[in-house]
């Protein structure tokens, strides 16, 4: 497992007639290798931007990404990007939606095969492989959407929001399947939420970030012993000291 850098990330965006907006003044940020990071701030603070920037679907005006210390020339190689929609193709089943990545990078049939069939299993679908999407709860689609995101076996795992539109109980239960999948496959993963529970839940450190510009506010170490309580009162302390936190970006 690799150790992933970002260094000195600007990006400038311009609207008509001729606003400048600084969505992320020079971010840096060093996420160790099979580390899970939460990124936390208000809206228009350049969370998802920073995401779409390490899955290489945004360029920077400047700074790096670095692996190892090492520049990534192909930063799609290297991590996979897991939207709020599900993002599935509606006319493939289930298999054939966490195979096409990989048949799109070359791999042999049987080896797609053998990895989606893992994948669907560690989400627990195992059986709904020939399934069609509108066949399947939200829940059950966003699992087909992780399957196929780790399926094409990236060494850093984006998340944007990945469980905001579904129902608490649903959420709960896909936090808790990520986490283990997470615990199997030690994946480095930066998971984007605006839910202070969720990331206390779910993080080693909770990265608070602030707008206009897009900057790091703070770099919160998750301390608690897992798996988390969100009834403790230590889990109830570091949720205060966030949301504080939060409250000085507005």
């Amino acid at each position: 497992m690799r150790n992933l850098s970002i260094k000195g990330i600007q990006k400038q965006f311009f609207t008509p007639p001729d606003r400048q907006i600084i969505a992320l003044d020079q971010i840096d940020l060093d996420v160790r290798g099979g580390e899970f990071i939460s990124l936390i701030g208000p809206t228009g603070c350049g969370k998802t931007t920073l995401l779409r920037i390490i899955a290489g679907l945004e360029i920077p005006n400047s700074g790096e990404i670095l692996l190892d210390g090492m520049p990534v020339d192909d930063l799609h190689r290297i991590s996979t990007l897991v939207f709020q929609q599900y993002s599935l193709f509606p006319w493939c089943s289930v298999i054939e939606n966490v195979m096409f990545p990989m048949e799109m990078k070359g791999i042999p049939k049987d080896e797609r095969q053998n990895r989606a069939e893992e994948y669907i299993a560690l989400v627990g679908l195992s059986g709904a492989e020939k399934a069609q999407p509108y066949e399947l709860s939200g829940g059950m689609q966003q699992r087909v959407a992780i399957a196929r995101a780790l399926a094409h076996d990236p060494e850093v795992l984006l998340m944007d929001e990945p469980f905001g539109a579904l129902d608490e109980r649903t959420r709960h239960r896909l936090q808790n399947a990520l986490l283990d999948i997470w615990k199997k496959k030690r994946k480095t993963i930066i998971f984007v939420t605006h839910n202070i529970d969720e990331a206390i839940y779910l993080a080693d450190r909770i990265i608070v970030m602030t707008t206009e510009p897009g900057r790091i506010q703070e770099d919160v170490l998750v301390d608690l012993k897992r798996p988390r309580n969100r009834l403790d009162a230590s889990f109830t302390e570091l949720h205060l000291k966030v949301r504080n936190s939060l409250e000085r970006t507005v």
